[in-house]
Parts: structure tokens; sequence; C-alpha cells
């Protein structure tokens, strides 16, 4: 099905049989003005302006288009953007969250490089997916100002859930501190082909070095 979008983009909502595709396509297609908004709003209007997206029926269909593990709704390549099959006993909340989150990084993929800094590219995606919230205070800064690493994200269970929250603070420190757009250039820099380390991309965006950017955001987590 071709979907036309008010910003002129077409969604194309494919299901691959079952009883469970159709509906969850009927409510994606509900969130994706808003959602393709929401990627706009911070990306710029310069993204694809097809958007391929797919609701697998079982597991195996889902492992088959490349991805596995419990704990992934949703995944994205070149190509599109796959639903798993319990993506649709999603929550509304959560199913805005994930689509927003995946169709992120739909968008930016063309400046991130395969070996871009994955907790940058996570945290990003769920700036522009997730609603704010308080931040934490200082019982907990100490635990969630910590930047994750692969392992922590490619987890199962809480540890995952936790990596990809210290992602997100992180992203929005960096929005709240230096503002969106400059979040979005330090995105390009640290993962657009050819980018450098982080802490080259940080000083090029930010004018300070990484350590510095770390301490400012435990002190902003804390309150």
């Amino acid at each position: 099905m071709a979907l036309p979008l008010s910003d002129g983009r077409t969604a194309h909502l494919r299901g691959l049989g079952g009883a469970r595709t159709q509906p969850l396509l009927d409510r994606i297609a509900g969130e994706l003005d808003a959602a393709a908004a929401a990627v706009t709003a911070f990306w710029g209007p310069d993204w694809p302006r097809d958007i391929v997206v797919i609701a697998t029926e079982t597991d195996e269909q889902f492992r088959v288009l490349g991805f596995d593990g419990p704990d992934i709704a949703a995944a994205t390549t070149a190509d599109g953007i796959v639903f798993a099959p319990g993506a649709a006993a999603m929550s509304p909340d959560s199913l805005r969250i994930v689509l927003r989150h995946e169709l992120f990084h739909y968008a930016a993929r063309a400046h991130t490089a395969a070996d871009a800094p994955r907790w940058l590219a996570e945290g990003v995606a769920d700036y522009v997916g997730r609603p704010a919230t308080p931040v934490p205070g200082p019982g907990a800064a100490a635990t969630l100002a910590r930047l994750p690493t692969d392992a922590d994200l490619d987890a199962v269970g809480p540890q995952r859930s936790a990596a990809y929250d210290r992602a997100w603070w992180f992203s929005r420190y960096i929005a709240a501190r230096y503002g969106p757009a400059t979040l979005k250039a330090l995105y390009v820099r640290a993962s657009e082909p050819g980018h450098p380390d982080v802490a080259v991309a940080v000083a090029d965006t930010l004018g300070t070095g990484l350590d510095g950017v770390l301490a400012g955001w435990r002190d902003w987590m804390s309150g």
C-alpha cells in the first residue's frame, strides 16, 4: 500500500501475511505523518522521499530479513524499516517511540558510516523518538551518566534497556546545553563516512574536550 504523507513523502507499507501484520500497518499509518514531522524538525527536510515499512508475521521472517533478538521490536536498513511480530502487541506510546526512532535511523542512514558510534546513533534516535522527562537527580546520575558500550547495547533485558537510557540522556544533555542543531552537528561529525574518533568530533563541534563534556553531563543529570 502506498500512503501519501503530508510533507510530500510516500510510505510504502508491506505486510508479510498473517493476522497481525495489517492491523499493525494500520496503526503505523496513523502515526507516520507525525513521525516524519518529528524527524524533519530535528534533521531537516533532506532525507528520502520514499519510506518502506515492512511488518513481519513470524520470527523466522524477521530473521530472514537479517534481524534477531527477543528485545528487538524493529530495525532499519538502507531498504526500509522492518517490524518484528511482537510489535503488534506494543502500546500506542511504545509504537510511536519505536517508529520515530527507526525513522530517524532511516533518514540519517546516508550520513552514518558502518563504524559510527552506536551509542550516539541510538541516543540521537531516542532523542527524536522519546518524550522528554525530568532529569533523574543526584541519586541516579552516577549510574546513568556513563556512555554505554556496544556490549551493553547488545545485551538482553534490563542491561540493554539501561544502555539505551544512558545514550538517550547524553543526547538530551547535548541538546539542552548546546542546542538541537549542535547535537545534529555532533552526530554528523562523529558518524559520517571518514569520521574522526568521538573525542575529536566533540572538540570540533562543541569546542571543548570529551572529559569536560562528560563532567558537564554528570552535573546536569544531578539536577
